[in-house]
């Protein structure tokens, strides 16, 4: 019987600007996701039925979903492909829910490539991509798991500059931010999108850039979740932290370090009832 398994790196919004709003109420944005440090582990086996059991430290919190959006890739991909929906999947849920690092998106990408691999559809990246974007506009960008630039409603996915040697720490204090709420409570002008080079030498060059960009959603996040100020000022005080900001809509707060082994140490020094990993994002 084979048993296969695929990551699901978070995903880390490095900048977010919203650059404007549809006639749909979808709103366009502007953003550059890197993936990493962290992430939930997806597997797999054949089986007659589709199934999907939850564990790790945030699995509970999933408990109650009726119809998680893994199983809803898994039936997506099937019908795109005439197969039967079987298999007996297992997430180990590692990622905090609703913290802004698109782990229900990174979960949906990775059934995609796991199932495609399992079923073997054959399809390539793209195609798995367009099954992805009806599910949500985060999912795409997830398929690859590689820096990307992501604009529209998240589905204009583009070349991100080339990326340093650098560490991220992430960091989230154990509260769920609610991205609808998070929007609605935007308020102000849109942002225009943001000028990147084709690549950075090193970290601090790629710090230096990004300072003068912004996530648009930290300040609304910040009025409905306090504690996010409070993880900011962690990692600004944080020595060796180049940039610190909020990821997505938060809470899950991101540092920039010169290095890996930097921001892995960081970790350690973060508030215990706070979740905390650092690392090297993926390439």
């Amino acid at each position: 019987m084979r048993h296969m398994t695929e990551a699901a790196p978070a995903k880390v919004n490095l900048f977010l600007h919203v650059t404007g709003r549809r006639g749909d109420g979808y709103h366009l944005l502007d953003s550059l996701a890197v993936f990493g440090p962290a992430a939930d582990a997806l597997s797999a086996t054949p089986a007659e039925a589709l199934s999907l059991t939850l564990a790790g430290p945030f699995g509970a919190t999933l408990a109650a979903e009726q119809d998680n959006l893994v199983l809803r890739a898994a039936r997506a991909l099937a019908a795109a492909t005439g197969q039967a929906p079987a298999a007996a999947l297992h997430l180990e849920k590692h990622l905090p829910v609703a913290s802004g690092i698109g782990g229900g998106s990174a979960d949906a990408a990775a059934a995609l490539r796991l199932l495609n691999r399992l079923w073997g559809s054959g399809l390539d990246a793209d195609a798995l991509a367009r099954i992805a974007a009806p599910l949500g506009a985060d999912i795409p960008v997830c398929i690859a798991s590689r820096p990307a630039r992501m604009q529209g409603i998240g589905e204009v996915i583009s070349a991100a500059p080339a990326l340093p040697e650098c560490g991220l720490l992430l960091v989230n204090p154990r509260v769920p931010v609610a991205t609808p709420a998070v929007f609605r409570a935007r308020q102000g002008a849109f942002s225009t999108p943001a000028p990147l080079p084709q690549a950075w030498p090193d970290a601090a060059s790629m710090a230096a850039d990004l300072l003068r960009l912004h996530n648009d959603l930290e300040a609304p996040a910040l009025l409905l979740c306090p504690v996010i100020a409070e993880v900011l000022a962690a990692l600004r005080a944080t020595p060796g932290c180049l940039l610190a900001r909020m990821s997505g809509s938060g809470a899950t707060c991101f540092g920039l370090f010169a290095t890996a082994a930097a921001a892995r140490a960081a970790a350690e020094n973060m508030p215990r009832d706070w979740w905390a990993i650092g690392g090297a994002p993926c390439a």
